[in-house]
Protein backbone atom coordinates (compact mmCIF):
# COMPACT_ATOMS: atom_id res chain seq x y z
CA UNK A 1 0.00 0.00 0.00
CA UNK A 2 2.98 2.52 0.89
CA UNK A 3 4.68 1.84 -1.98
CA UNK A 4 1.82 2.69 -4.48
CA UNK A 5 1.67 6.03 -2.64
CA UNK A 6 5.13 6.76 -3.24
CA UNK A 7 5.17 6.15 -6.57
CA UNK A 8 2.58 8.99 -8.15
CA UNK A 9 4.67 10.89 -5.54
CA UNK A 10 8.54 10.29 -6.78
CA UNK A 11 7.15 10.74 -10.50
CA UNK A 12 5.22 14.32 -9.76
CA UNK A 13 8.92 15.32 -8.00
CA UNK A 14 10.62 14.05 -11.04
CA UNK A 15 8.24 16.17 -13.85
CA UNK A 16 8.62 19.11 -11.45
CA UNK A 17 12.32 18.92 -11.89
CA UNK A 18 12.64 18.50 -15.59
CA UNK A 19 10.26 21.35 -15.74
CA UNK A 20 12.24 23.88 -13.46
CA UNK A 21 15.70 22.22 -15.76
CA UNK A 22 13.53 23.71 -18.79
CA UNK A 23 12.26 26.86 -17.19
CA UNK A 24 16.38 27.57 -16.62
CA UNK A 25 17.47 26.87 -20.02
CA UNK A 26 14.87 29.31 -21.76
CA UNK A 27 15.56 31.52 -19.13
CA UNK A 28 19.40 31.19 -20.24
CA UNK A 29 19.04 31.29 -24.61
CA UNK A 30 16.61 34.46 -24.23
CA UNK A 31 19.77 36.30 -22.25
CA UNK A 32 22.14 34.62 -24.62
CA UNK A 33 19.93 36.41 -27.39
CA UNK A 34 19.79 40.06 -25.60
CA UNK A 35 22.58 42.68 -26.89
CA UNK A 36 24.89 43.37 -24.44
CA UNK A 37 23.65 40.40 -22.66
CA UNK A 38 26.83 38.87 -20.03
CA UNK A 39 28.68 36.47 -21.40
CA UNK A 40 30.31 33.07 -19.01
CA UNK A 41 33.18 35.95 -17.51
CA UNK A 42 31.37 37.30 -14.95
CA UNK A 43 31.89 41.25 -15.50
CA UNK A 44 32.48 41.41 -19.50
CA UNK A 45 30.28 41.96 -21.60
CA UNK A 46 30.16 42.18 -25.48
CA UNK A 47 28.69 45.07 -28.05
CA UNK A 48 28.27 44.78 -31.87
CA UNK A 49 28.43 47.48 -34.14
CA UNK A 50 28.93 48.23 -37.33
CA UNK A 51 29.50 50.49 -39.68
CA UNK A 52 28.49 51.49 -43.88
CA UNK A 53 28.64 54.68 -45.92
CA UNK A 54 25.25 54.67 -47.36
CA UNK A 55 26.07 56.53 -50.46
CA UNK A 56 23.23 59.03 -49.75
CA UNK A 57 21.08 56.17 -50.84
CA UNK A 58 22.21 55.84 -54.68
CA UNK A 59 23.00 52.17 -54.23
CA UNK A 60 26.26 51.22 -55.71
CA UNK A 61 26.89 53.54 -58.65
CA UNK A 62 30.45 55.45 -57.67
CA UNK A 63 28.90 58.44 -59.34
CA UNK A 64 28.09 61.52 -57.37
CA UNK A 65 26.30 62.74 -60.62
CA UNK A 66 23.76 59.53 -61.02
CA UNK A 67 22.41 61.20 -57.72
CA UNK A 68 20.59 63.92 -59.31
CA UNK A 69 18.55 61.22 -61.36
CA UNK A 70 16.87 59.14 -59.28
CA UNK A 71 13.48 59.50 -58.32
CA UNK A 72 11.86 58.80 -54.51
CA UNK A 73 11.07 55.78 -54.94
CA UNK A 74 14.05 54.13 -55.87
CA UNK A 75 15.86 55.91 -53.32
CA UNK A 76 13.12 53.95 -50.86
CA UNK A 77 13.81 50.84 -52.36
CA UNK A 78 17.82 51.21 -51.66
CA UNK A 79 17.56 52.27 -48.00
CA UNK A 80 15.12 49.39 -47.66
CA UNK A 81 17.63 47.00 -48.57
CA UNK A 82 20.46 48.80 -46.39
CA UNK A 83 17.51 48.42 -43.26
CA UNK A 84 17.08 45.01 -44.34
CA UNK A 85 20.67 44.33 -44.16
CA UNK A 86 20.74 45.61 -40.70
CA UNK A 87 18.02 44.16 -39.59
CA UNK A 88 19.68 40.79 -40.26
CA UNK A 89 22.82 41.75 -38.79
CA UNK A 90 21.31 43.33 -35.72
CA UNK A 91 23.96 45.19 -34.24
CA UNK A 92 23.57 47.26 -30.83
CA UNK A 93 24.96 50.11 -32.65
CA UNK A 94 25.06 51.44 -36.48
CA UNK A 95 27.46 54.48 -38.09
CA UNK A 96 26.04 55.69 -40.80
CA UNK A 97 28.05 57.69 -43.31
CA UNK A 98 26.45 60.30 -45.79
CA UNK A 99 23.45 59.62 -44.40
CA UNK A 100 20.92 62.66 -45.65
CA UNK A 101 18.51 65.39 -44.23
CA UNK A 102 15.69 65.95 -46.28
CA UNK A 103 17.51 66.65 -50.21
CA UNK A 104 16.25 67.28 -53.59
CA UNK A 105 18.44 65.23 -54.76
CA UNK A 106 17.55 62.15 -52.59
CA UNK A 107 14.13 62.09 -52.50
CA UNK A 108 13.41 65.18 -49.72
CA UNK A 109 13.28 62.94 -46.65
CA UNK A 110 15.41 61.47 -43.64
CA UNK A 111 16.90 58.74 -44.77
CA UNK A 112 18.35 58.43 -41.04
CA UNK A 113 14.89 58.36 -39.86
CA UNK A 114 13.45 55.63 -42.61
CA UNK A 115 16.13 53.44 -42.02
CA UNK A 116 15.90 53.15 -38.22
CA UNK A 117 11.93 52.73 -38.30
CA UNK A 118 12.94 50.06 -40.92
CA UNK A 119 15.28 48.14 -39.17
CA UNK A 120 13.81 48.30 -35.55
CA UNK A 121 15.82 51.15 -33.64
CA UNK A 122 14.42 53.29 -31.58
CA UNK A 123 17.72 55.74 -30.17
CA UNK A 124 19.31 57.23 -33.28
CA UNK A 125 21.59 60.84 -34.04
CA UNK A 126 22.26 62.71 -37.07
CA UNK A 127 24.88 65.10 -37.40
CA UNK A 128 24.39 67.57 -40.60
CA UNK A 129 27.81 68.14 -41.95
CA UNK A 130 26.87 69.77 -44.98
CA UNK A 131 23.50 72.00 -45.45
CA UNK A 132 22.64 74.54 -48.28
CA UNK A 133 20.61 75.43 -51.30
CA UNK A 134 18.30 78.24 -52.43
CA UNK A 135 15.08 78.54 -51.79
CA UNK A 136 13.08 74.97 -51.49
CA UNK A 137 16.24 72.85 -52.88
CA UNK A 138 18.12 72.00 -50.04
CA UNK A 139 20.81 69.96 -49.27
CA UNK A 140 21.53 68.33 -45.84
CA UNK A 141 23.74 65.37 -45.25
CA UNK A 142 25.98 64.21 -42.33
CA UNK A 143 27.11 61.17 -40.02
CA UNK A 144 24.92 59.51 -37.79
CA UNK A 145 23.94 56.57 -35.16
CA UNK A 146 21.48 54.29 -34.75
CA UNK A 147 21.73 52.33 -31.44
CA UNK A 148 19.39 49.89 -29.09
CA UNK A 149 19.98 51.33 -26.06
CA UNK A 150 19.82 54.81 -24.89
CA UNK A 151 22.43 57.59 -26.32
CA UNK A 152 23.47 61.13 -24.53
CA UNK A 153 25.81 63.41 -24.74
CA UNK A 154 25.23 63.84 -28.43
CA UNK A 155 27.63 65.77 -30.19
CA UNK A 156 27.74 67.02 -34.04
CA UNK A 157 31.46 68.55 -35.51
CA UNK A 158 31.72 69.32 -38.88
CA UNK A 159 35.21 69.82 -40.29
CA UNK A 160 36.46 72.70 -41.54
CA UNK A 161 35.81 73.43 -45.58
CA UNK A 162 38.27 71.17 -47.45
CA UNK A 163 37.30 72.66 -51.48
CA UNK A 164 36.79 71.30 -53.97
CA UNK A 165 35.36 68.90 -51.94
CA UNK A 166 32.28 68.63 -49.92
CA UNK A 167 32.36 69.53 -45.98
CA UNK A 168 32.59 66.14 -43.69
CA UNK A 169 32.61 65.49 -40.07
CA UNK A 170 31.81 63.26 -37.53
CA UNK A 171 29.09 62.91 -34.49
CA UNK A 172 29.55 60.90 -30.71
CA UNK A 173 27.20 60.04 -28.40
CA UNK A 174 27.46 58.16 -25.10
CA UNK A 175 25.90 54.44 -24.95
CA UNK A 176 24.71 53.22 -21.89
CA UNK A 177 24.15 49.08 -21.99
CA UNK A 178 21.63 47.61 -19.19
CA UNK A 179 22.77 45.58 -16.64
CA UNK A 180 24.47 46.16 -13.55
CA UNK A 181 27.09 49.64 -13.49
CA UNK A 182 25.33 51.65 -16.48
CA UNK A 183 28.22 50.70 -18.30
CA UNK A 184 28.66 53.45 -20.68
CA UNK A 185 31.03 53.62 -23.71
CA UNK A 186 31.42 56.92 -26.49
CA UNK A 187 30.63 55.66 -30.02
CA UNK A 188 31.77 57.64 -33.22
CA UNK A 189 30.56 58.15 -36.82
CA UNK A 190 33.08 59.67 -39.04
CA UNK A 191 33.82 60.62 -42.73
CA UNK A 192 36.83 62.03 -43.70
CA UNK A 193 38.03 64.07 -46.82
CA UNK A 194 38.36 61.88 -49.73
CA UNK A 195 40.44 63.75 -51.85
CA UNK A 196 43.58 65.34 -49.60
CA UNK A 197 45.79 63.68 -46.97
CA UNK A 198 46.28 67.54 -45.81
CA UNK A 199 42.52 67.66 -45.36
CA UNK A 200 42.69 64.37 -43.57
CA UNK A 201 45.46 65.28 -41.30
CA UNK A 202 43.52 68.22 -40.13
CA UNK A 203 40.65 66.44 -39.68
CA UNK A 204 42.03 63.92 -37.41
CA UNK A 205 43.53 66.46 -35.35
CA UNK A 206 40.15 68.02 -34.23
CA UNK A 207 38.79 64.37 -33.70
CA UNK A 208 42.06 63.89 -31.78
CA UNK A 209 41.08 66.93 -29.95
CA UNK A 210 37.60 66.67 -28.99
CA UNK A 211 37.54 63.35 -28.11
CA UNK A 212 40.48 63.20 -26.05
CA UNK A 213 38.37 65.53 -23.79
CA UNK A 214 35.49 63.41 -23.16
CA UNK A 215 37.67 60.87 -21.34
CA UNK A 216 35.13 57.72 -22.03
CA UNK A 217 35.23 54.13 -23.33
CA UNK A 218 35.97 54.84 -27.04
CA UNK A 219 34.86 53.01 -30.61
CA UNK A 220 35.92 55.27 -33.82
CA UNK A 221 33.57 53.78 -36.68
CA UNK A 222 33.56 55.23 -40.06
CA UNK A 223 34.90 55.82 -43.93
CA UNK A 224 37.97 57.02 -43.35
CA UNK A 225 38.97 57.38 -47.18
CA UNK A 226 42.41 55.93 -46.72
CA UNK A 227 43.99 52.56 -45.83
CA UNK A 228 46.68 51.05 -42.64
CA UNK A 229 49.27 50.57 -44.81
CA UNK A 230 51.17 53.16 -46.98
CA UNK A 231 52.81 56.46 -47.11
CA UNK A 232 49.50 58.03 -45.55
CA UNK A 233 50.03 57.48 -41.52
CA UNK A 234 46.99 60.17 -40.47
CA UNK A 235 44.99 56.77 -39.78
CA UNK A 236 47.87 55.37 -37.01
CA UNK A 237 48.28 58.72 -35.97
CA UNK A 238 44.65 58.94 -34.65
CA UNK A 239 44.79 54.91 -33.47
CA UNK A 240 47.90 56.61 -31.47
CA UNK A 241 46.67 59.37 -30.05
CA UNK A 242 43.72 57.85 -28.75
CA UNK A 243 44.97 54.67 -27.74
CA UNK A 244 42.72 52.93 -30.08
CA UNK A 245 43.66 49.64 -31.78
CA UNK A 246 42.42 47.71 -35.28
CA UNK A 247 41.39 44.56 -35.95
CA UNK A 248 44.77 42.93 -37.70
CA UNK A 249 44.87 45.97 -40.19
CA UNK A 250 47.24 44.19 -42.73
CA UNK A 251 45.31 41.01 -42.93
CA UNK A 252 44.22 40.55 -46.53
CA UNK A 253 40.78 39.88 -47.85
CA UNK A 254 39.39 43.14 -45.55
CA UNK A 255 38.85 45.69 -48.53
CA UNK A 256 35.40 47.65 -48.56
CA UNK A 257 35.82 49.64 -51.58
CA UNK A 258 34.20 50.03 -54.14
CA UNK A 259 31.77 47.48 -53.27
CA UNK A 260 31.67 45.53 -56.83
CA UNK A 261 34.97 44.41 -56.84
CA UNK A 262 36.64 45.56 -53.04
CA UNK A 263 40.31 46.86 -53.29
CA UNK A 264 41.22 49.11 -50.69
CA UNK A 265 40.15 49.22 -46.89
CA UNK A 266 38.55 52.52 -46.47
CA UNK A 267 36.45 51.89 -43.61
CA UNK A 268 37.35 50.82 -40.08
CA UNK A 269 36.17 50.50 -36.64
CA UNK A 270 38.72 50.94 -34.17
CA UNK A 271 38.75 50.74 -30.22
CA UNK A 272 40.29 51.62 -27.13
CA UNK A 273 43.47 49.49 -26.39
CA UNK A 274 42.21 47.90 -23.19
CA UNK A 275 39.00 46.85 -25.21
CA UNK A 276 39.27 42.85 -27.13
CA UNK A 277 37.78 42.29 -30.66
CA UNK A 278 35.56 39.22 -30.29
CA UNK A 279 34.70 38.92 -33.82
CA UNK A 280 35.30 40.91 -36.94
CA UNK A 281 33.75 41.03 -40.59
CA UNK A 282 33.35 42.24 -43.97
CA UNK A 283 29.71 42.42 -44.74
CA UNK A 284 29.33 40.34 -48.71
CA UNK A 285 25.83 42.33 -49.20
CA UNK A 286 26.32 44.83 -52.25
CA UNK A 287 24.33 47.79 -50.67
CA UNK A 288 26.20 50.57 -51.74
CA UNK A 289 29.49 51.69 -53.20
CA UNK A 290 31.16 50.82 -49.99
CA UNK A 291 30.83 47.20 -48.16
CA UNK A 292 29.76 47.24 -44.41
CA UNK A 293 31.77 46.10 -41.70
CA UNK A 294 30.77 44.50 -37.78
CA UNK A 295 32.18 43.75 -35.28
CA UNK A 296 31.89 41.82 -31.46
CA UNK A 297 33.46 43.88 -29.09
CA UNK A 298 34.28 42.83 -25.64
CA UNK A 299 34.08 45.19 -22.51
CA UNK A 300 34.89 44.74 -19.23
CA UNK A 301 32.52 46.43 -16.45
Amino acid sequence: MMDDVRKPRSRSFVRAIVFLLLLLAVILIVCLRLPGCMDSNAGHVTLKVMSLNVAHGRGLSMQPVKQFFEDRETIESNLTEIAKLISRESPDVVALQEADGPSFWSGDFNHVDFIAKRAGYEHSFRGEHMCTGIGSRKLSYGTALLSRFPLSQQNSFRFARSLPTPRKGFVVAEVTMPGPGNLQVDVVSVHLDFLRKGARERQISLMIKKLSERKKRLIVMGDMNHTWEGRENNLRILAEKLNLKAFKPAEPGMSTFPSKEPKKCLDWILILQELEFVSYRVLSDKVSDHLGIMAEVGINR
